[in-house]
């Protein structure tokens, strides 16, 4: 069997010391106490720091527990999601001319939590709260790269909805590698026959997708004739995919 790790033994004790003592304790008195090299004991804590997992005081230099502690194993809050996507999310709409979905995943479904209509004025109805089948759809594809649940793909069941729908487990593991590979996924006709999505993850800071933002219209307005996403497009969605996420790292 494999021994422990020693950097992650001294993080922890650092993490356990720190939450012993009631105020704020001084580098050197973290080293004396933990029979470290000065050295060793600052790059443990400014690598603490880093992570959110401690704080320094920037008058005394003394270090306390860090907030990120306190966000550990609470799921991000889709109505947090939301609202901080909004302005990215109408931007987007209007930029492109097409509509804009938000979604996070909900077992083999993904949940759409917002959308924003296409700014051309033509009828079309909110889709809030809409469940789409994961595999059928670009947003199912990122939030299931972007996500530790991917395991599980051999447990969904991969029913055909249009030309487009994978169908089999060997090709929805190839549409998520391809995304994992260029960062966002687009799907042809997935759902519905003449229609095309792109999406790109919203990640947390260790990579996993808590969330999903997509274009979706017409065929020839999301892709070219060859399959491939008009000129820019791409970069546009995982700009404000992106923009999305860094506005949720305070609370990450």
């Amino acid at each position: 069997m494999p021994g422990t790790i020693q950097s992650i033994e001294r993080a922890a004790a650092v993490l356990h010391l720190l939450g012993a003592v009631p105020d704020p304790v001084p580098l050197g008195e973290l080293a004396r106490m933990l029979d470290l090299p000065k050295t060793t004991a600052h790059g443990i804590v400014r690598t603490l720091c880093d992570v959110g997992f401690v704080d320094q005081d920037p008058d005394t230099g003394r270090y306390s527990l860090g907030s990120g502690l306190a966000t550990l194993g609470q799921h991000v809050d889709p109505h947090l999601i939301r609202s901080r996507a909004t302005n990215w999310a109408d931007g987007l709409a209007a930029r492109t001319g097409l509509e804009v979905q938000l979604a996070v995943l909900r077992g083999p479904s993904v949940e759409l939590i917002a959308h924003v209509f296409r700014p051309d004025g033509s009828p079309q109805r909110l889709r809030v709260g809409e469940l789409q089948p994961a595999h059928a759809t670009a947003l199912g594809h990122v939030l299931l790269a972007w996500s530790p649940v991917a395991t599980r793909l051999h447990d969904l069941v991969l029913t055909s909805y249009a030309p487009g729908t994978p169908t089999t487990a060997t090709t929805l593991a190839r549409a998520l590698q391809r995304a994992r590979r260029q960062g966002w996924a687009s799907l042809d006709a997935g759902v519905l026959p003449g229609t095309a999505a792109l999406a790109a993850p919203i990640c947390h800071r260790v990579g996993v997708g808590v969330g999903a933002m997509a274009v979706v219209g017409p065929r020839d307005q999301v892709l070219q004739a060859s399959g491939e996403p008009h000129e820019g497009l791409a970069e546009q969605v995982v700009a404000a995919a992106q923009a999305t996420a860094s506005t949720l790292q305070d609370r990450l």
